[in-house]
């Protein structure tokens, strides 16, 4: 087992957030619910102090710290997805209490920002052609939840149905 894994701070909600977040992609679980044992500004002995969660085979923390700090988009969940149906069954769950960004991104209901990318669109901005590589970055900051075909027909050149 790696021995970093990212933790997040939560005001009261790990354990909330963490099913939500095993809910979502395969080969996820909780591992281990550990309770406050003495009284902090993050709780108080009996309630959540931190979750243990393995997310598509990665370790995770979720700590519940109190209301000091919140996130920030400048750390980000980057979920590559198979296709369109990944693309919309993700976006469609995280926007529930959510806030849709523009570019693929979006903050989920407990303030952690995702970016929710198909892997077409990966392969598609790797191309050795820069028009190509041009076209798709044009559409794509065009859209909010990204849409595989249209990407596919700027890359090809053709405008989206």
């Amino acid at each position: 087992m790696s021995k970093i894994a990212p933790c997040l701070w939560f005001d009261g909600k790990a354990e909330e957030a963490a099913n939500f977040y095993v809910s979502l992609l395969p080969d996820s679980r909780i591992d281990a619910v550990l309770p406050y044992t003495v009284e902090t500004p993050g709780g108080k002995p009996g309630d959540v102090m931190l979750v243990e969660f393995t997310l598509a085979g990665l370790r995770y923390m979720a700590l519940n710290g109190g209301p000091y700090f919140q996130f920030t988009p400048a750390v980000s969940f980057f979920v590559s997805c198979s296709d369109q149906q990944e693309v919309d069954r993700l976006w469609d769950a995280l926007s529930v209490g959510g806030t849709p960004m523009e570019c693929g991104w979006i903050t989920d209901r407990y303030g952690v920002s995702w970016q929710i990318v198909p892997e077409a669109m990966i392969r598609m901005i790797k191309d050795e052609d820069p028009a190509k590589v041009r076209r798709v970055t044009e559409a794509m900051l065009t859209m909010v939840k990204l849409d595989v075909e249209a990407l596919e027909a700027a890359y090809h050149g053709r405008s989206a149905a």
